[in-house]
């Protein structure tokens, strides 16, 4: 009997490895890892020297253990096993302790976020900063677990939400605001200068057990805020998204903030500037259903893929308005190396329900430069500075500027004093969240603008 279960188990195990085997080398390999958001290693070219420098068969393994068939089904798997042993283990998710180090979420290619992180007090409650708003705080009770990259995983299937830490110190802005003072003085006194920057969404939803472990980023704003000459205009962003934490202003499943969100800055930055702004009774209401977002990726917690959510953006109704790109053309390493003629394209792109790159609704992504003309007349021509985040405001500002000009500040080629000039340029918009705005590469960029000759 002990005989026939060793030949069964021989058996089995042969098949196993059969079936491996064959899956392994004669199914169709990966190119594009969705889960991952990239492409994987490329089968290397043979040459002699290659082979004799020990590379060709170091990159043929890089590209046979990366390029597995069935990539993000193996990887999906795997994390299903890990959230069922979680189960029978016992969870810890009571006890949230971030993970020192890389905790927070870079932007999406190339990641630049430098965590800077500095001592600073407790966060500062509502009352001392004289904001009586009430803001829809996590229970107490909340359940809360860490994840890959210190993300925390607040709340229960199927309304997870997905949280970055933010580690920045009191003074982690302000060199971001002596950038916008800068600008102010290249552009002199026929461009008018604002500064906003957007908090994430942990300042707002942050369970209770973890708030000592987060950084205060209602004091870094104030802060760089302060540094500001007189003459940059301040956009309060914080207090806008504050007043509305009990709505979808950010996605439970992605780093980046909800279009509704991005509607209440908009709101407050046409406050700022003085000029028109229409509420939602003026646009059509679209949504992308079974949405699952960065967060899936960076987290790979299966909860997260558990928990879709409507991708909800509108779009202005009954205004003429043209758009026209000048796409950048960028190397693996997300350099520019050139550009493509400008062309006249959609500004919201559609994407079927299910599909995890709805947040590229708007532009399409970020290596161009954007520029709307509107049916808006009355001479006001804004220039947004920004990151993704920045990518959901200008849909809600047709009816408030006569030209909307937009900039990545990864992806920029020319010198953005004769930029201003060329395009009559009226405002000009620092619009980033606040950890890419604590960047010190994000710094860079926007000092090179002044001075790099025009391409």
């Amino acid at each position: 009997m002990k005989r026939l279960h060793y030949i069964i188990y021989v058996a089995t195990m042969c098949v196993v490895v059969l079936g491996f085997v064959v899956v392994f080398n004669l199914f169709e390999r990966t190119t594009y890892s969705e889960l991952e958001n990239r492409e994987v290693a490329k089968c290397p070219e043979f040459s002699f020297e290659s082979l004799f420098a020990g590379t060709y068969t170091r990159d043929v393994s890089s590209w046979y253990s990366d390029s597995e068939p069935y990539r993000d089904r193996f990887m999906t798997l795997s994390m299903e096993f890990d959230d069922a042993k979680r189960l029978r283990l016992g969870s810890a998710e009571e006890e949230v302790t971030f993970i020192e180090g890389d905790s927070d979420v870079a932007e999406e290619q190339p990641p630049l976020i430098d965590t800077v992180a500095s001592e600073t007090e407790a966060e500062k409650s509502a009352e001392e900063q004289g904001d009586s708003v009430a803001v829809a705080q996590p229970q107490a009770e909340q359940k809360a677990k860490i994840t890959n990259h210190g993300i925390v995983i607040v709340g229960t299937q199927p309304n997870v939400r997905a949280l970055t830490n933010y580690r920045g110190g009191p003074t982690a802005c302000n060199a971001y605001a002596q950038m916008a003072n800068r600008y102010q003085r290249e552009l002199g006194e026929g461009v008018t200068v604002y500064c906003m920057l957007i908090p994430t969404a942990i300042e707002f939803y942050c369970p209770e057990k973890a708030k000592s472990r987060v950084k205060s980023q209602r004091e870094t704003i104030d802060n760089a805020y302060a540094q500001l000459d007189s003459t940059i205009v301040a956009v309060d962003a914080y207090n806008a998204l504050k007043r509305h934490t009990d709505e979808d202003i950010y996605l439970r499943t992605d780093h980046h903030w909800a279009p509704l969100g991005a509607y209440y800055a908009a709101e407050a930055l046409a406050k700022a500037a003085g000029v028109p702004f229409n509420d939602l009774t003026h646009y059509e209401r679209k949504v992308v259903k079974r949405y699952v977002g960065s967060m899936y990726r960076y987290s790979q917690d299966i909860s997260v893929k558990r928990s879709p959510e409507d991708f909800v953006y509108y779009e202005p109704l009954n205004i003429e308005y043209e758009t026209t790109y000048i796409n950048y053309i960028v190397d693996e390493n997300y350099a520019v190396t050139g550009s493509h003629p400008p062309i006249k394209d959609r500004y919201f792109c559609k994407f079927n329900d299910g599909s995890g790159g709805a947040y590229c609704t708007f532009m399409g992504g970020d290596n161009k430069i954007t520029q709307i003309r509107t049916a808006t007349d009355n001479g006001r021509r804004m220039l947004l500075l920004k990151d993704s985040f920045g990518n959901a405001i200008p849909g809600y500002l047709f009816y408030s500027f006569e030209e909307i000009h937009v900039v990545d500040a990864r992806y920029f080629t020319r010198n953005i004093v004769e930029y201003v000039r060329e395009n009559g340029i009226t405002d000009l918009v620092f619009g980033n969240n606040i950890a890419f705005a604590m960047s010190s590469s994000t710094i860079n960029f926007y000092k090179r603008f002044l001075t790099q000759k025009s391409k």
